[in-house]
C-alpha cells in the first residue's frame, strides 16, 4: 500500500504543519464501519496519551503522515477526503467517552461554525484563564482565514477541527475542496512554533496537485507586500478610489462591429480590484491595524479585500507578491527509488512503532488488535 500512497500524496517536512490533497469521495462511511472507527480511534488515542502525554498527541495529530496512517489503521479509505472529515469525526466522538483532557471542536460544514462555542462549552472542564480561552478561539479563526485568504489556491474550506488540551496546546486539521479539480487539500496547523500567523504559517506542503496560479500573502517573498498592505489601510484607502473605478473609455468596437481583433492576454489581476468593497477598506482604517495579522484578523476583510491590496502593492508600489503554490513534490519518508531522497527508515519506524504500540496496549479484544497490526504493516 505505501507504493500506491507515494504515488498520491506526497510530503515535506519542515516543521509543524502541512497541506494534503486528496480526490473528493461522495456518500457517507457506513454505520457499521463509523461505530468501529470510533472504538479503534478511542483505544488508539488512549495508548498514545498514557504512553507519550497529551502534548504528543496533539503533535501526531498535526503531522499529516502520522494523521494519514491512523485513518487507514481504523478503516477508511486511504485517499479519499473522507479520509480526513470521517477520521477527525470519529477522534471527536471518541473523546466524548474519554477523559484524556484533550478535546475537539468544529467538523464538517455547519458545524466547523461551532467551534468557539464549543471551545468555550469543553474549556469548562479546564483550568484555562479566560484570556487563554480566548486565544484558543482566535486561533481557531485565524488558521480558518489564513488557509482561505491569506493562502487564495482555490480550495474553499469546508471542514474544521479544532484539537486542544487542557492545558492549551492545540492543533487543527481542516480542509478545501476544489469544484473544478474535485479534489480536496488538507492542512495541518500546531501550535508550538507559530510566532505568526501570516508568515510562513505552512512549514509543510503535501499534495499531487500544483496549482498554476495561487496567491500566497503568507510567503516570505510577500513580506513587503504585506507591508504595503498596512501602510495603504493606515493612511486611509480614500484616495485609492480611482483605482477601483471600472475603466469607461469606448473602443473600437463601439463604433465597428466588424473591426478585427488584435487580442493581447487580459492583465490577469486588475480586473479583480473594481470589485473591491471600499467601506470595508474604511472600517480598517477607522481600526488602524497595527501589522498585516491585524489586519486579517478584522471581520468584513475576506480574499477581494487581501487580494486587492496584493495588487496595488504589486503593481503600484512594485512589491514583489508570490503566486507560487507552496505545494512541494516529495515524500514524508523518501521514495523507494530514491527521489527525491532516499527513505528515511528511522522516521517511517517511529511513526509505524508509535501505532503498533497504540494497539498493542489498547484495550481492543485479540481479534481487533490482530486486524490492525495486520493493517499496519500492509500501510508500511
Amino acid at each position: 500500500m505505501i507504493s500506491n500512497l507515494n504515488k498520491n500524496i506526497f510530503f515535506l517536512f519542515m516543521k509543524q504543519t502541512a497541506i494534503v490533497n486528496l480526490p473528493l469521495h461522495g456518500g457517507k462511511a457506513p454505520k457499521w464501519l463509523f461505530g468501529r472507527m470510533v472504538k479503534m480511534s478511542s483505544a488508539i488515542t488512549e495508548a498514545v496519551v498514557n504512553e507519550y502525554g497529551q502534548n504528543e498527541f496533539i503533535k501526531r495529530i498535526s503531522n499529516p503522515y502520522w494523521f494519514q496512517a491512523l485513518s487507514c489503521v481504523i478503516g477508511y479509505d486511504w485517499h479519499s477526503s473522507g479520509t480526513t472529515t470521517v477520521t477527525c469525526g470519529a477522534l471527536k466522538e471518541a473523546m466524548k467517552k474519554q477523559s484524556l483532557g484533550i478535546f475537539i471542536a468544529g467538523g464538517k460544514g455547519k458545524t466547523s461554525r461551532k467551534t468557539p462555542n464549543e471551545i468555550e462549552e469543553f474549556s469548562e472542564n479546564t483550568n484555562l484563564s479566560t484570556s487563554k480561552i480566548e486565544r484558543l478561539k482566535y486561533s481557531s479563526k485565524m488558521s480558518a482565514k489564513v488557509d482561505s485568504t491569506v493562502l487564495q489556491d482555490n480550495y474553499h474550506l469546508y471542514h474544521h477541527c479544532f484539537f486542544f488540551t487542557e492545558k492549551g496546546k492545540w492543533a487543527v486539521v481542516q480542509q478545501g475542496m476544489n469544484n473544478l479539480n474535485n479534489y480536496a487539500r488538507r492542512y495541518h496547523w500546531l501550535s508550538d512554533g507559530i510566532k505568526s500567523f501570516v508568515d510562513e504559517p505552512q512549514n509543510a506542503v503535501c499534495c499531487d496537485l500544483k496549482e498554476d496560479k495561487v496567491l500566497n500573502m503568507g510567503a516570505n517573498e510577500s513580506r513587503k507586500a504585506r507591508k504595503t498592505s498596512v501602510d495603504i489601510i493606515k493612511d486611509n484607502p480614500k484616495h485609492l478610489e480611482k483605482y477601483f473605478k471600472p475603466s469607461v473609455q469606448r473602443t473600437l468596437f463601439n463604433f465597428n462591429k466588424h473591426a478585427i481583433e488584435f487580442a493581447m492576454p487580459p492583465h490577469h489581476e486588475i480586473s479583480d480590484m473594481a470589485n473591491i468593497n471600499l467601506k470595508t477598506l474604511q472600517k480598517a482604517y477607522e481600526i488602524q491595524p497595527r501589522n498585516y495579522e491585524d489586519l486579517i484578523a478584522i471581520k468584513g476583510v475576506g480574499p477581494k479585500t487581501v487580494r486587492s491590496l496584493a495588487l496595488i502593492s504589486s503593481l503600484i508600489y512594485g512589491d514583489k507578491v508570490s503566486w507560487e503554490d507552496p505545494v512541494k513534490y516529495s515524500f514524508a519518508h523518501g521514495g523507494k527509488d530514491g527521489i527525491p531522497y532516499p527513505v528515511d527508515k528511522q522516521l517511517m519506524d517511529s511513526s509505524t512503532e508509535t501505532l503498533r504500540n497504540a494497539v498493542r496496549q489498547s484495550k481492543l479484544d485479540q481479534k481487533d488488535k490482530l486486524n490492525a497490526l495486520k493493517k499496519i504493516s500492509s500501510f508500511y
